[in-house]
């Protein structure tokens, strides 16, 4: 309708202004509730073409439209603004579209450009957790938001398998995993573990005989024992105690802090851990026998939660790989001298005149950092599929400098493509209990909200919840299994996905399976009862040559057609919050409508069609939503 109401507009306006005028004078703006119309018109932009008031241009406008567009009843204009009312034949005709398009809201398939999304990116040394959860479904569901849109979409993750952290994990199950009766150091096979979980708790033990050595380091350093320090280090400590007389506690804490990392990086475990990622990359045989080994582990855990989660992907990268490819954009860099080496031989950016600062891209032992591996990752994402339209990068918001750096490097190198990397910064997720307490993560510390265990334990809480409803009689086994975790699952992703991107926020596991508020199972149970109206229906028979209509149904037809531009403003804007609630708005105005309107019992036959075409519609549209949400909906509930 907009688009028709503008090329009238367009194509008369000589008649009308007496002049040409742009498009983009032309503003369209939902109608306020609490006036009558469908659609309005924003006169202001006219009001000088027309030398007159804006009441009297919006008239003059109103008229014109009335008299050459026939879905157009009536007008009235309210302080510059007009009003445009629409007749029944109109929105019959609507609804009939709606319901005739069983793609409706989406574009054809691969109609527009391929763009890569980032999301997961574990690192190998410890299981997902409720961190990782909402990235990656924050990130399938952009994926499947844009792909709904008609993009052609590559869903990937860059696998962090290499690295320190990987390192500490693989040194601890080496020198701390017990040996069975066989010979055995500990494996998932042997003990039952996921393996994700076992090397994980290898990074736990890493980093608790780590405090432990350096909290003897400390204490022989307030001791005034500095025997077998560097000089360097030795200073550095002094220097540091010194500063903390007469500060506050906040600066005391700080400091205090920065020793103990001193103290961590003097350590025998640290050193040796260090000297296992030398021996990595240079391929010692028996390093990199037990990487593989380890990363295995992980892998086969990893896999068990995505397909517990319900997500895929297409492409899948590993640091490993892309690291090298980063040495060697670091080397082309030094040459070009986009990079300079520093007396100690690490490589670094100058990033000052671009209002940053200096960045890391070798260390002095030659060993790539986090940003080496980005910027081949990048490289090597584009020469995969040199026909990109864009990467988004799905990382939260405590990397937003990080990213600033690499498209930056990256376009200092010269690839035109960097302007096209996006980051989809998101906030942090955080744990609150029932008393509403919130609690933070610490994967080093093994206090992270497992995500297994978050799973498991909202689909018991959907089992407990649905069993005590008793809508499930007749079901079978297999089916109640599928539904317990249709609703747990769904619960957990809505609630996650509801909030705009941007923002931090706190999970409930309890909220989350509530079927009544702005929840996943309130919309599944809609979508639910829905399917069980047109099964007691029988048959319904398409909508054709209707022009009356109520005016709750008038408000639904209305609210189902938004729902194409909310996916589009959901594509541009990487948000799957816009189509959560857009659809929660829908349930609400169904709810009311099936719960004031007769529907089964209604006796002309004509209102009964079309109310059963309107809820077969509603329910078409809760289930496209909720698809690119990542999260299903059932036929019964």
């Amino acid at each position: 309708m907009e688009n028709l109401i503008r090329e009238a507009i367009l194509e008369h306006a000589e008649t009308l202004f007496g002049t040409a005028v742009e498009e983009t004078m032309i503003q369209f703006q939902k109608t306020r509730r609490d006036i009558k119309g469908d659609l309005t018109l924003v006169v202001f932009p006219f009001v000088k073409l027309l030398r007159t008031s804006p009441i009297e241009a919006g008239n003059k406008i109103g008229e014109f439209l009335t008299s050459q567009l026939d879905f157009i009843e009536s007008h009235e204009v309210i302080s510059g603004f007009l009003n445009l009312s629409f007749t029944d034949s109109y929105w019959t005709g609507r609804l009939g579209e709606i319901d005739a398009d069983d793609h409706f809201g989406y574009e054809p398939a691969n109609s527009r450009s391929r763009i890569m999304v980032e999301y997961s990116s574990p690192n190998t040394n410890k299981p997902l957790h409720l961190g990782h959860l909402r990235n990656i479904f924050l990130g399938y569901s952009v994926s499947e938001i844009l792909k709904a849109r008609g993009h052609k979409v590559v869903k990937t993750q860059i696998i962090n398998d290499r690295g320190i952290h990987i390192c500490k994990s693989m040194l601890a199950w080496q020198k701390f995993s017990p040996v069975n009766e066989h010979g055995e150091r500990e494996t998932p096979e042997n003990t039952g573990i996921k393996g994700d979980k076992l090397v994980g708790k290898y990074y736990v033990e890493f980093d608790k005989r780590l405090n432990e050595e350096a909290t003897s380091i400390l204490e022989a350093w307030e001791s005034g024992s500095f025997e077998g320090y560097s000089e360097e280090v030795i200073g550095e400590v002094k220097r540091l105690s010194g500063s903390r007389d007469g500060k506050d506690e906040k600066t005391i804490a700080g400091i205090n802090g920065k020793i103990k990392e001193l103290a961590k990086n003097a350590t025998d475990l640290f050193r040796e851990a260090k000297e296992m990622l030398i021996r990595w990359e240079a391929r010692d045989p028996e390093t990199y026998l037990l990487w593989s080994a380890m990363n295995g582990w992980v892998y086969s855990g990893f896999e068990d939660t995505y397909e517990t989660m319900g997500v895929d992907f297409d492409k899948l990268y590993y640091e490993s790989d892309t690291y090298l490819i980063g040495k060697d954009m670091v080397a082309e860099g030094l040459q070009k001298g986009v990079f300079f080496k520093k007396e100690d031989g690490s490589v670094w950016i100058d990033l000052t005149e671009d209002g940053l600062d200096e960045k890391l891209l070798l260390r002095s032992d030659g060993t790539a950092v986090y940003m080496t591996q980005d910027v081949g990752t990048a490289f090597d994402r584009y020469r995969d599929y040199p026909d990109l339209d864009g990467i988004i990068y799905t990382v939260g918001n405590e990397q937003d400098y990080h990213f600033k750096v690499l498209f930056l490097i990256l376009d200092k190198l010269g690839y035109s493509w960097a302007k096209n990397c996006y980051h989809l910064s998101y906030g942090m997720v955080e744990l609150r209990n029932s008393e509403g307490e919130v609690g933070k993560m610490k994967s080093r510390e093994g206090t992270v909200v497992d995500a297994d265990d978050l799973m498991s334990d909202v689909i018991e809480a959907a089992t407990e919840m649905t069993k005590a409803r008793g809508h499930i009689a007749g079901m079978s086994d297999e089916e109640k299994e599928t539904l317990f975790k249709t609703i747990g699952l769904g619960g957990l992703k809505y609630y996650l996905l509801k909030v705009d991107p941007r923002r931090g926020m706190a999970f409930n596991p309890e909220e989350s399976i509530e079927l009544n508020g702005n929840t996943g199972p309130f919309i599944q149970y809609a979508h639910a009862r829905i399917q069980s109206l047109l099964r007691k229906a029988g048959e319904v028979s398409t909508l054709s040559n209707q022009n009356e209509i109520g005016d709750q149904e008038k408000e639904l037809v209305k609210h189902l057609s938004e729902f194409p531009a909310v996916m589009e403003e959901a594509a541009i804007s990487y948000s799957p919050a816009l189509v959560a609630n857009y659809t929660y708005e829908l349930v609400k105005m169904f709810n009311h409508f099936y719960q004031t309107v007769d529907i089964l019992k209604e006796e002309n036959e004509t209102a009964k069609l079309r109310r059963l075409v309107l809820s077969r519609s509603v329910g078409k549209v809760i289930r496209n939503a909720m698809n690119t949400l990542g999260i299903n909906v059932p036929q019964r509930m």
